[in-house]
């Protein structure tokens, strides 16, 4: 790690966790059952092993200043170490799994709910949610791991990590800013410009003359909750199904043309490739 942080000038993007400890957990905890309860994963993967690999990662960062993005943070011990330690070409993210799920989840969902990191405690939740409004977590993102029911229903620990999130994250950040979590500003900054600006996305993030008119259109006055059968993603389930969610997407415009129209979905492809420009930070170009 320290060859790759002290060469090269490009992002450097981390999943943190220890895999030592997690290692040496799992064969702890796992030594007599081939069958376990799939809660014990959070257990297995603690907030230890993340905060150890967030330190060593920004640690680095800090000695070489180099551009570290943090992927999928999920606990307060790492939430109460970035307040104290990111400087500012360091940036993170953190999965709407995390913000509204928890250890309590495994009850309802068994190993759907199963992802990495894992999910955390109650007391996590509020801290994500805090950092979220403090700028210490700069954005949203899903971490999209769409394994089918059938991997799935597999016993612990044969079970894939992760469940799907591209989807439903947009109704879950709006439903929450419609309860009085956040602001719709704040969604926005969230989902949209944050990621831009950190990723270096030229003309995206904002509505502006000249940028790409890449748009979602909503409707906050629709209520409805997450059916299976309605999802597009093609594994065919969501650890939210049953919630009760507003601001589903009525209309998708990408590059100012309207690919996705209340359920129906333009043939010809609209995208293009992404360009990127330089970070900059204190007068600094990070790419």
């Amino acid at each position: 790690m320290e060859r790759i942080f002290a060469q090269g000038n490009r992002l450097i993007a981390v999943h943190a966790e220890d895999q030592a400890r997690i290692r040496q957990r799992r064969a702890d905890m796992l030594a007599n059952t081939d069958n376990a309860d799939p809660a014990i994963h959070s257990h297995i993967q603690d907030d230890r092993a993340a905060l150890l690999a967030t330190q060593r990662a920004v640690t680095l960062s800090l000695k070489y200043r180099r551009r570290l993005h943090i992927l999928h943070l999920s606990t307060k011990l790492e939430v109460d170490y970035l307040r104290e330690y990111k400087a500012p070409w360091i940036t993170a993210e953190v999965t709407p799994q995390h913000l509204f799920l928890n250890i309590d989840s495994y009850k309802t969902l068994g190993t759907l709910a199963q992802m990495n990191p894992p999910l955390r405690s109650a007391q996590d939740n509020a801290a994500l949610w805090d950092a979220l409004h403090n700028g210490i977590l700069d954005f949203i993102a899903t971490d999209h791991a769409p394994h089918t029911l059938e991997e799935k229903a597999q016993p612990y620990p044969q079970s894939p990590s992760g469940m799907p999130g591209v989807e439903t994250s947009l109704p879950l950040m709006l439903t929450a800013a419609m309860q009085g979590k956040c602001t719709l500003h704040q969604v926005s900054k969230w989902m949209s410009r944050n990621v831009a600006i950190a990723y270096g996305i030229p003309h995206k993030g904002e509505i502006r003359v000249g940028w790409d008119a890449d748009l979602v259109l909503v409707d906050l006055k629709e209520w409805q909750p997450i059916d299976r059968g309605q999802l597009q993603t093609k594994c065919g389930w969501s650890p939210f199904e049953g919630w009760n969610l507003t601001g589903y997407p009525q209309y998708t415009i990408v590059n100012g043309s309207v690919v996705y129209d209340r359920g129906q979905f333009a043939k010809e492809r609209r995208g293009k490739p992404l360009q990127f420009s330089p970070f900059i930070v204190e007068d600094r170009v990070v790419v």
